[in-house]
């Protein structure tokens, strides 16, 4: 008997997976690189399956889980609160996950909870060493400086000036904003998501 609740197929990560009932403290996030990669993966929009993006430029390797949130997007309502960007980029909404425990493979789905922002950062819900935490300034400011070298440079040709700024990290309250902008966004540019393909969330 096939339960009617769930799709036959695998469902895509971005728009067959949803945003998480907890949202924004607790979201769903879909894993697309881990610490370990020293190969920059990124899901293919149209397949929903990754695909390598470019070989890491540098030795840094990505200091935490780095994924998306499902059934959100970047658009205007994004663009809004991040007033020295030109626009959204079109893209899910990108999340790291600090885990204390090493998790060496990608396309995992996990739950998070959020606790600030460079881009969305969170904590692997349940971790002994860091569920605790709710706001990004209890993390240690030598992770959250790795997080910000990280995405300062990640994106680095070389020859070329580097096109990355930081502005510096927010709390939980505007990353609760951008999330909740981003569940809009998403609504404005694909329309309300289907519940019934919807995955369990735990």
């Amino acid at each position: 008997m096939t339960d009617t609740n769930f799709s036959r197929w695998r469902p895509h990560p971005w728009h067959g997976l949803d945003v998480g009932v907890d949202a924004p403290r607790i979201v769903n996030a879909y894993i697309e690189i881990t610490p370990f990669d020293a190969i920059k993966y990124e899901i293919d929009k149209a397949t929903g399956y990754l695909r390598v993006d470019r070989p890491q430029r540098s030795s840094s390797h990505p200091p935490a889980l780095y994924g998306f949130v499902p059934q959100t997007y970047c658009g205007e309502r994004v663009a809004k609160l991040a007033p020295e960007s030109s626009g959204g980029d079109g893209d899910p909404l990108d999340i790291c996950v600090v885990s204390e425990r090493p998790i060496e493979r990608s396309e995992v789905l996990l739950r998070a909870r959020v606790v600030g922002g460079i881009k969305i950062i969170a904590v692997l819900e349940g971790d002994y060493v860091w569920d605790k935490v709710e706001e990004i300034t209890a993390l240690p400011p030598v992770l959250v400086e790795r997080l910000e070298h990280y995405f300062s440079t990640y994106k680095m040709v070389p020859g070329q000036p580097n096109k990355m700024q930081i502005v510096g990290t927010y709390g939980y309250a505007h990353a609760a904003a951008v999330i909740q902008a981003s569940c809009l966004d998403y609504i404005d540019k694909f329309g309300t998501p289907d519940v019934d393909r919807r995955r369990p969330t735990s």
